[in-house]
C-alpha cells in the first residue's frame, strides 16, 4: 500500500503567540492499492476453487453404508438448526395460539355464510 503524507495548512494560532503565520499541520492518509486488492480477490477465487476441486474428490461411502451415512449427516445438522432457533417465551406463544385460533374461526363463519347464501341461491334456481 503506497503511503501518502497530506499537509493542511490551518488558521489556528500556533503555541508562539506573536507570531501571526498560520500552522502547518501533517496527517497520514492510507491509499490501497487496486492492484493488490484484485491480486487478493483472484487469489481467494482460486484457493475456493481448489477447496471445491477437493471436496468433490473426496471418496464416496460404500454404497450400502451412504444412507446410514446421510441419515446420520441430516439428523446431525437438524440438531444443529435447532439449537440455533430462538424459541417464544410463554406469553409470545399464548398470543400467536390465539391469533391462528381468532383467524381459524373468522375464515370459518365466512366459509359458513359463503355455503348458506348458495345453498340457498341454488335451491331458489333449482326449485323453479
Amino acid at each position: 500500500m503506497a503511503k501518502i503524507t497530506r499537509i493542511k495548512a490551518s488558521d489556528g494560532t500556533s503555541k508562539k503567540e506573536d507570531s501571526s503565520e498560520p500552522t502547518i499541520t501533517r496527517k497520514k492518509v492510507v491509499v490501497k492499492d487496486k492492484k493488490l486488492e484484485k491480486q487478493n480477490k483472484k487469489e481467494a477465487k482460486k484457493a475456493l476453487k481448489k477447496a471445491a476441486k477437493d471436496k468433490a474428490k473426496e471418496k464416496k461411502p460404500f454404497i450400502l453404508i451412504r444412507p446410514f451415512v446421510y441419515l446420520g449427516r441430516y439428523l446431525r445438522d437438524s440438531w444443529h438448526e435447532l439449537r440455533q432457533v430462538r424459541w417464544p417465551n410463554r406469553k409470545a406463544t399464548w398470543k400467536m395460539v390465539l391469533a391462528v385460533i381468532v383467524y381459524t374461526l373468522l375464515f370459518v363463519l365466512i366459509i359458513s355464510l359463503l355455503d348458506i347464501f348458495f345453498s340457498w341461491l341454488f335451491s331458489l334456481l333449482l326449485s323453479k
